[in-house]
Parts: C-alpha cells; sequence; structure tokens
C-alpha cells in the first residue's frame, strides 16, 4: 500500500479507469453477439449495425481499443451481416 498521497490518488484513479475499461469492454463484447446472434438469425438489420458501430466508435474514442482494431472490427461486422442477408 502506497504511503505517499499522489501514489494513493493513483491507485484510486488507476482502480476507477479499469473499472470504466471493463464496462466498456463489456458493452463492446455485447454488442458484437448481438450482432452475431442477429446475422445467424438472419434479422440483422440497419439498428443493430447501428448501434454496433456506435460501441465500437466509443470504445475507441476512449483508448479503450485502438483506432485501426475499431476500424477492423467494423468492417467485419458489415461483412458477417451482408454474407448472412
Amino acid at each position: 500500500m502506497p504511503n505517499i498521497k499522489s501514489a494513493k490518488k493513483r491507485v484510486k484513479v488507476t482502480n476507477t479507469k479499469t473499472l470504466q475499461n471493463r464496462m466498456l469492454k463489456g458493452k463492446l463484447k455485447a454488442a458484437l453477439k448481438a450482432v452475431d446472434a442477429a446475422a445467424a438469425n438472419g434479422t440483422a438489420d440497419e439498428a443493430v449495425l447501428k448501434a454496433a458501430y456506435k460501441t465500437i466508435d466509443q470504445s475507441a474514442a476512449k483508448g479503450v481499443i485502438h483506432k485501426n482494431k475499431a476500424a477492423r472490427k467494423k468492417a467485419q461486422v458489415a461483412a458477417k451481416v451482408a454474407s448472412k442477408a
């Protein structure tokens, strides 16, 4: 456990940021699974795709994933929906 005041603060901030990142990663995984399920059922539409894009973009903007990974995921999602439609 840190003794210095600034080190104590860094521990608190790190824990808070870790929780936020976990939340965003979970949201991202849920959105991708929703697209997979919709594509498998053949019910994938613009709304599902738009929601997935929004979540991917938010994750990239917050720095949870890299912008290139976000672009790659968006392309993969679009291809999956197009192939099942």
